[in-house]
């Protein structure tokens, strides 16, 4: 019974810290906002960019900029990240 426990417990948390490390950039629901089409290919311009930046959460902000400052994370994203960063992750 105990190691049913213990796998069970293991299980969860498990579970409960996949949400935390996920990639902001998979799972970002506004992240279209910042492309003028729909297959993401063309960024809008800056200002667009900037207005799209400010709708979003603070909490949103903070992790885009975390993973726009991790090299492995930004490099398949580098060109909306170099806006991020050019905003300053401004808040």
């Amino acid at each position: 019974m105990r190691r049913q426990l213990a796998c069970l417990a293991a299980f969860a948390i498990g579970v409960g810290a996949y949400p935390a490390s996920a990639n902001p950039f998979s799972d970002f629901a506004a992240f279209p906002s910042f492309y003028t089409d729909a297959t993401m290919k063309t960024m809008k311009p800056m200002a667009g960019f900037k207005n799209a930046w400010f709708a979003l959460s603070k909490h949103d902000r903070v992790k885009m900029t975390k993973a726009c400052n991790d090299p492995a994370m930004s490099k398949p994203h580098a060109q909306f990240c170099a806006k991020v960063l050019a905003l300053g992750g401004a808040d």
